[in-house]
């Protein structure tokens, strides 16, 4: 790798600084197991004048999603879950469910399964405003949220039961839609396991890893590392603290009633590192073995058939394919970029990143902390300048 040439991420870095379009951002890239360029710049805090850190703490929001899919496998592994088993199996909520038309509700034509969730391909969807199953979503969502401000939380697997009661926006498998499958899978695992999710987590990934800051919550004594998240308000025409908040999704300093696997997750970029490391390194981090080099195979492999791949539609994964709660590159071409067929990964909904490529041994990790900051323009720059050093 021609290190040289990276200098010039810090270039694209500063320059969303500059702009304004962000107080503070961190990235990593690891080639061949070492860390080859690391970089902090400006504010975790901008009010306080706290800088950006490799231990600056941060809300993964769907990059919690990876982790989930590690944990759902390592199940797998062991025999305990069947990719192909109905979700019915362990949620009760799961039985009987129903499809929702212009004409009324149908009859789901079969059930969802593990590997539906896995792929986003259930039916199941995210509260959504614009369309009647998102809204139906969106009523129960504020509903126990509403609960939970009064004192009556809703743990994980009650919570998932109740999203199974919904009724879902296609039949299973008949398309591709980003939703809650990623906290069903949390529930499955509590079902399981008989442990929280957290709990199998923290013993089955996290410790082993030696991922110190990486759970559902920030303790008291970390919260001076834990940074704020910001939102652009246009007729302020500035970034400010973001007061919204999600289920499950609260300020972080209390562990949740409901742990969502598909974005619940706080981090750090040392942390997130490990667990990127042990994903390229065929399921192993400094001799420690959390799955198989199969395994990490298989869930590195795209999943979607054409017909689901039609609504897989988004800017920033033209060129890529999904499976298994994350992108996976198949066409640099279509994609403009000079990365390798095979490189997978996922973001978050406050702009943060990662990809890794076991072709080339070689990790993107990249943090910041905005409402809605995804910028795919900002990542293929980054990209670009990466690959451009092999």
């Amino acid at each position: 790798m021609d290190y040289s040439n990276l200098k010039y991420l810090e270039q694209v870095m500063q320059k969303e600084i500059d702009c304004g379009s962000i107080f503070g951002s961190a990235i990593q890239i690891i080639h061949n197991n070492k860390v080859v360029y690391e970089n902090e710049l400006g504010y975790a805090i901008k009010e306080k004048g706290v800088p950006v850190k490799k231990d600056t703490i941060y809300r993964m929001y769907s990059m919690s999603k990876p982790v989930t899919t590690v944990a759902a496998m390592i199940l797998y592994e062991r025999g305990q879950l069947n990719l192909l088993s109905p979700v019915s199996d362990y949620l009760d909520g799961f039985k009987n469910q129903k499809v929702y038309t212009p004409n009324g509700l149908v009859e789901v034509n079969r059930q969802v399964t593990i590997k539906d969730l896995l792929n986003m391909t259930s039916g199941v969807v995210y509260p959504d405003m614009s369309y009647k199953v998102g809204q139906m979503m969106e009523e129960l969502y504020t509903s126990v949220a509403d609960q939970c401000r009064v004192g009556k939380p809703v743990n994980t697997v009650d919570f998932c039961n109740m999203i199974g009661r919904q009724p879902l926006e296609f039949h299973p498998g008949e398309k591709w839609r980003y939703g809650a499958s990623a906290d069903i899978l949390g529930a499955v695992i509590e079902i399981i396991t008989g442990k929280k999710f957290g709990q199998f987590l923290r013993e089955e990934i996290f410790t082993p890893l030696g991922m110190v800051d990486t759970d559902f919550y920030v303790p008291a004594e970390k919260l001076n590392r834990f940074a704020e998240i910001y939102e652009y308000i246009e007729k302020n025409n500035r970034l400010e603290p973001c007061t919204w908040s999600f289920l499950g999704l609260g300020n972080f300093k209390e562990y949740p009633a409901f742990e969502s696997g598909g974005a619940g997750l706080v981090s750090t970029i040392e942390d997130y590192s490990k667990f990127a490391q042990m994903l390229v390194n065929g399921g192993t981090y400094n001799d420690v073995r959390i799955l198989g080099k199969k395994t990490i195979e298989y869930i590195s492999k795209p999943q979607l058939n054409k017909q689901q791949e039609v609504d897989y539609n988004w800017d920033s994964q033209i060129g890529y394919s999904y499976g298994n709660l994350m992108r996976i590159l198949v066409d640099p071409s279509k994609a403009g970029s000079n990365g390798s067929v095979g490189e997978f990964g996922w973001d978050g909904w406050t702009g943060n990143y990662f990809f890794v490529d076991p072709k080339e041994n070689l990790i993107l990790i990249y943090m910041i902390q905005k409402c809605g900051g995804g910028n795919p323009s900002l990542i293929r720059a980054l990209r670009s300048i990466l690959y451009g050093s092999l």
